[in-house]
């Protein structure tokens, strides 16, 4: 595009004449030919507002209907993502199209046939930004669990759409840091780092997996080599770093080390927990416990009952948790096992809770469960199984 129009205004970088037909062709055929030469399975759309507005994106939004439908949006721009929803669930059915747009511009996930963009899902950037303000600039003991909760939760009324990361590429922009780098540095499982550190370390990492993948939304999405913990960012060559390729790799081969071993087959069984029971795809979490002062989180989701610990130091021997079906319920993930890295404070007899006949929580019941500091555990209950109505399938894996 020609003019003050083919430039972004920030960025430097040149945008597509989307009303182009030429440029329509390339731009539809180039997604076609991605699925078809690579068998990719999906398209995350990075930084749509910079597409839908003139003015990239960069302006105030109070909500108001009007910024959506005034002079500054692209209409040409709005036509074509139409455009490619189409064509690829046309001939790709099973693709999955992700929108990323901190505007949220409306109707991002509706049919086209309705007036919509025709989505399948859009990412809530803003859990991420949360979990690295709060690495990188909050005391642990300073967490706040309602804005925890309430971030990763979102609106409401959109959460059946809503794809929750932990960690995204934004991390991966020239000087940041991933997570792993945050909490234990680029030494893992060495001795750089003292036990406790990395014990802190990889027990938030796999708290805040954890809890984002299965508090909010219909599904979640790894960042290459978040399941392990890779300890350097992707940084693509530039005239910024001279053009290096030091950075633009994801290194598999520290799956070898113990550490990186266990972070990631801690993600694969949080993976299987969601495989074989579909917790995505349970409908909403049912959140009954958010204390600021002890730092647990507990919510029910289907037939599991999550709790989360994240006070650093206090750990609990019977902390109550309101449950609304009596019976049993069986530990079927706990961060602090041994395999996972953790300290294996849980014995086996402590794998069976049994609720007791007390209120909880505004739940008829209750089960006393030890919580060790910066831990979390999920149970399962199968008497709840059969009421827990299972909603459109969305588990998503990267």
């Amino acid at each position: 595009m020609k003019g003050k129009r083919g430039h972004h205004k920030f960025w430097g970088t040149r945008m597509f004449k989307y009303g182009d037909l030429d440029v329509l062709h390339f731009l539809l055929s180039n997604l076609n030919w991605w699925v078809e030469e690579y068998h990719v399975d999906g398209f995350h759309f990075h930084s749509l507002s910079s597409m839908l507005y003139t003015h990239n994106g960069f302006a105030s939004f109070t909500g108001d209907m009007d910024e959506y439908c005034n002079q500054y949006v692209d209409k040409e721009a709005l036509l074509y993502l139409i455009l490619a929803n189409e064509v690829l669930h046309a001939l790709h059915p099973n693709v999955i199209t992700i929108a990323e747009d901190a505007t949220l511009y409306p109707g991002l996930c509706d049919p086209t046939s309705q007036g919509g963009l025709g989505f399948d899902y859009f990412a809530n950037l803003s859990a991420s930004e949360m979990w690295l303000a709060l690495l990188e600039n909050t005391p642990d003991h300073e967490w706040c669990m309602s804005k925890i909760v309430s971030t990763l939760v979102g609106d409401r009324q959109n959460t059946d759409k809503m794809l929750l990361y932990a960690e995204n590429h934004n991390q991966s922009i020239s000087g940041g840091r991933s997570f792993a780098e945050i909490l234990i540095g680029n030494s893992l499982g060495k001795s750089s780092i003292s036990q406790e550190s990395l014990l802190r370390g990889c027990s938030l990492h796999k708290m805040i997996r954890l809890i984002t993948s299965t508090i909010g939304g219909h599904a979640y999405l790894n960042f290459m080599g978040n399941e392990f913990g890779h300890p350097k960012r992707v940084e693509f060559p530039m005239s910024s770093n001279n053009f290096s390729f030091s950075l633009a790799n994801r290194r598999w081969d520290l799956l070898e080390d113990v550490v990186h071993y266990q972070l990631f087959l801690f993600d694969k069984d949080m993976m299987d927990l969601d495989k074989n029971g579909r917790i995505l795809s349970r409908g909403l979490a049912n959140i009954h416990h958010v204390n600021d002062t002890t730092m647990v989180i507990s919510y029910l989701r289907g037939p599991n009952l999550f709790v989360f610990n994240f006070h650093p130091v206090n750990s609990y021997e019977r902390f109550i948790i309101g449950v609304e079906e009596a019976g049993e319920y069986q530990v079927t993930l706990n961060t602090d096992e041994k395999k996972y890295g953790g300290r294996g404070l849980l014995g086996h007899d402590q794998n069976v809770q049994r609720t007791i006949s007390r209120r909880a929580d505004g739940m008829r019941f209750c089960l006393e469960v030890p919580l060790p500091s910066r831990s979390a555990q999920v149970l399962y209950c199968p008497y709840t199984d059969q009421y827990c109505g299972l909603s459109e399938v969305s588990f998503c894996d990267s």
